[in-house]
């Protein structure tokens, strides 16, 4: 048989304060303070987002917006402001846009499109052509020569109907009739009348002296035959007559279009030929046709003495189709335009039309009211939006995508808050050129990206901001000119060398790496603005080191009330922890909470009891629905593990139950799965863990320890644990190797593990962090497939294989106890049997 190796130590070594050391010390020669450094205008750290940025703005096909991904305070919004200033575009190629109306379909205004700056002259060009029309028509009909012309038709036709009437009156007299004029309501009326005695007399009148024998009736029935003759005669006459007083009315509608024309039409052709454009010149042939189609409208224009004041609803005015509505001006806009929408509502952004109750009360709109957004005052140009603000407002989204698909602009008047609907017109749609730049986060993107068929074809360049950039000299140095640009642009105090090293030093806190630099400018930037305050606080001239770490002191206090509150609960044993000593199956785990503004890290109690068994581990939490998916993961993978190591020549006959003590809000995560394994470890061999060490580190199927997130809020927070109790110089974290470069602690930390009253164990395998958890060496499988003699496996080991013939020889006990019992069985029933027949025969 072979013999055993003793296990050798592979104890890991101990952390010094100087592999713990994260202080900046590069300063350049002769440099004392911000006031030494270039303020730094280009964006910092962030060339890959740079560069996506430049395609998107650059290439002008159709779909190439831009998509900008990456979280708050990373500089995304400077950052495309400064490029979108920076880039250097060709000369501008901006447009106007106006809105006029269709006098052919009043509910449908056309759109005219001009180079910029010519839309505000066409304005005041048909402006001053309506005014001077409006004054110069008025004058033609005073004119002598109008009054020449209009006064010779007027007689031309008076005459005719001065013979017709004439021709009319002589027939009346020779069958010796008369015309009288009789009162009828508030008018008068013509009639035909006998003379009796040279006196007229009503056909009713005669009746009735007739009745009476005073009037003959064979000449009363001579009256009624002329009187009825002559009626139709006159109608005939009242006809003609209303006839020669409609030619009367065309004649003078033609002498005054005749006046009017030459001057309408040679005052537009003069815009015609400023404005060649098809679309313009169709328009100034409607104008006008307009113009001269309805002259009635030149006497309404002048005011009237006596009229009465407007009511207090607006009035049509007569010339007011004629108007133009410029929506876009860019007659001063000299550069490509910028804009940045921050209320992308939908009237904000895609437009509006404003309702206005006419005379009769009911909601109009024409096409004066049409105005425009954010979206068409950036045509040509760049506009920049949040990604979750157009998607929070109603409409705006699918506005958008269309916009941008179609490569035109339709103003609607949708308004998801207006709950009447007014008389509608839908306006041309505008041709839209404009290059859009969301921004929003990684998360909003791949929900679009999936679940929105048209969001790749009209965003199809994603700009990603990174959070961190590498910690080396040169971009510490563009940290320290980013500190002088705060100080300039919010005229605060200088920092001296100490104070801008403290701030990177806060920026590699916070990049969570000790070989990289944050990016989330607008976290240190509110730091450097806390410093200012405090060294202000104290009279001094600059801020050093000890004002920048009492800011963010100061700013940990100020949000760190729930963690002050469970340290209450350690301190007052509310929370059971141990940080002393030795316990079988109990092991400090670490745990991070996150508040969102601030992140924490507490130890917690992990019992692990084992038994005889074939339920193997155990997960209370699940059973509970306290464990998280990804806690369920770590356990299935830790028994994978022991599978792995001890199950390869024999089966595990074990049942381990783990269990978060204190734990009522639910556990997830994978970080806490070695340390499962070593309670696992524990419990099975009896070998005590000490209580004053934590540990931390997630574990793979092969036993090779995995690094974890929070490394530096766990380690804190159990320091902080250890502090409150006393620190022994027995206490510290164990954590996976490949962690290390992720050390950032507090100075109080380091400055316990430079004074050996706190350690810090970086491990590689479960072997090297169970030695270090309980002093015994964790040793490894030989070429015999035996454990290390005397090692932790080699402990766990002999355990499994004296459950395993336990429960073994317990099966057996089992079985053969069943089988006399059924052996035993049988021969009472025989005997049953037996007696029952006996009874039978002593009867008979």
């Amino acid at each position: 048989m072979p013999v055993r190796k003793h296990s050798k130590s592979t104890m890991p070594r101990r952390l010094s304060h100087k592999d713990l050391d994260y202080t900046v010390t590069y300063s350049p020669r002769a440099a004392k303070s911000t006031d030494d450094f270039e303020p730094c205008s280009e964006v910092i750290g962030q060339q890959r987002a740079i560069e996506a940025i430049k395609l998107g703005l650059n290439v002008g096909s159709k779909g190439y917006n831009i998509f900008v991904t990456g979280l708050p305070g990373t500089g995304r919004t400077t950052t495309i402001s400064h490029l979108l200033k920076q880039l250097e575009h060709a000369e501008p190629n901006l447009n106007d846009v106006c809105y006029v109306n269709s006098f052919k379909n009043v509910d449908r205004p056309r759109v005219l499109i001009f180079v910029a700056g010519e839309g505000k002259r066409f304005k005041k060009d048909m402006g001053y052509l309506v005014n001077s029309i409006r004054k110069a028509v008025p004058k033609i009909f005073l004119s002598e020569d109008y009054k020449d012309r209009h006064s010779r038709l007027v007689r031309e036709f008076e005459n005719r109907q001065k013979k017709l009437i004439g021709a009319f009156e002589e027939k009346l007299t020779k069958a010796g009739f008369v015309m009288v004029q009789l009162q009828s309501g508030a008018g008068v009326r013509n009639e035909i009348q006998p003379l009796i005695d040279e006196e007229p007399a009503s056909l009713e009148h005669l009746e009735r002296l007739s009745k009476d024998g005073k009037f003959p009736l064979a000449r009363l029935d001579e009256l009624r035959r002329s009187w009825d003759s002559l009626r139709r005669e006159f109608d005939l006459t009242t006809i003609e007559s209303k006839k020669l007083t409609g030619k009367l009315e065309e004649a003078i509608e033609k002498l005054n279009y005749s006046m009017v024309v030459p001057l309408v039409t040679d005052k537009v052709s003069l815009l015609k030929k400023r404005y060649p454009g098809e679309s313009h010149v169709a328009y100034l042939e409607e104008v006008e046709e307009a113009l001269l189609d309805d002259l009635d409208r030149y006497n309404e224009a002048r005011p009237r003495r006596g009229e009465q004041e407007a009511p207090p609803y607006r009035k049509q005015e007569p010339f007011e189709e004629f108007s133009v509505n410029v929506v876009l001006d860019n007659s001063e806009t000299g550069s490509v335009p910028i804009v940045i929408e921050k209320s992308p509502s939908y009237k904000n952004l895609c437009g509006s039309l404003e309702r206005v109750v006419d005379r009769f009360g009911y909601w109009r709109t024409d096409f004066t009211r049409i105005h425009s957004g954010s979206l068409l005052k950036a045509a040509g140009g760049f506009l920049v939006m949040n990604a979750l603000d157009i998607l929070t407002e109603p409409g705006v989204w699918t506005f958008l995508k269309r916009s941008l698909r179609n490569g035109e602009l339709e103003i609607t008047g949708y308004d998801p808050f207006y709950m009447m609907a007014g008389a509608g017109i839908k306006p041309e749609p505008i041709p839209l050129a404009v290059k859009v730049v969301l921004i929003g986060d990684a998360h909003i993107y791949r929900l679009l990206w999936h679940h929105d068929e048209d969001f790749k074809k009209v965003f199809k360049v994603k700009a990603e901001f990174d959070t961190v950039m590498l910690y080396n000299q040169k971009n510490v140095r563009e940290y320290y000119r980013f500190i002088r640009r705060i100080v300039d642009d919010e005229v605060l105090m200088p920092l001296d060398m100490s104070g801008m090293q403290a701030a990177v030093e806060y920026g590699r806190r916070l990049s969570g790496s000790r070989h990289k630099l944050s990016v989330r400018f607008t976290a240190v930037a509110d730091i450097i603005r806390e410093a200012a305050f405090c060294a202000r606080s104290r009279g001094a001239k600059q801020v050093v080191r000890k004002d920048v770490e009492g800011a963010i002191n100061s700013r940990r206090t100020r949000v760190n009330l729930i963690e002050d509150k469970i340290q209450e609960m350690f301190d007052n044993d509310t929370l059971m922890v141990s940080t002393s000593g030795t316990v079988i199956g109990q092991v400090n785990g670490l745990s991070v909470y996150d508040l969102g503004e601030y992140r924490f890290g507490r130890p917690t109690r992990i019992t692990v009891n084992t038994s005889m068994g074939k339920a193997g581990v155990i997960n209370i939490e699940r059973d509970a629905d306290l464990s998280g998916p990804l806690h369920n993961k770590g356990v299935g993978i830790l028994a994978g593990y022991l599978r792995h190591m001890f199950a390869q020549d024999k089966p595990i006959v074990m049942s381990a139950s783990i269990s978060f003590e204190q734990s009522y809000s639910g556990v997830d995560g994978d970080s806490a799965s070695s340390t499962e394994i070593y309670g696992i470890l524990s419990s099975l061999t009896g070998v005590p863990i000490k209580q004053g060490i934590a540990v931390t580190g997630s574990v793979n199927q092969k036993g090779e320890i995995q690094p974890i997130g929070g490394v530096n809020e766990k380690i804190d927070g159990f320091f902080d644990v250890c502090k409150s109790r006393r620190l022994t110089g027995h206490q510290g974290v164990v954590i996976p190797h490949r962690n290390v470069r992720d050390l950032l602690l507090r100075p109080d930390v380091i400055e316990a593990v430079k004074a050996k009253k706190f350690h810090i164990y970086p491990v590689k395998t479960i072997s090297e962090g169970i030695e270090v958890l309980t002093g015994v060496p964790g040793g490894k499988r030989l070429r015999s497939g035996q454990f290390t003699k005397g090692s932790m496996f080699a402990k766990t080991n002999d355990r499994l294989c004296e459950l395993a013939k336990c429960l073994a020889q317990f099966s057996r006990e089992v079985s053969e106890k069943n089988s006399d019992d059924k052996e035993n069985g049988k021969a009472t029933v025989a005997r049953r049997k037996k007696n029952k027949s006996g009874r039978k025969k002593k009867q008979g």
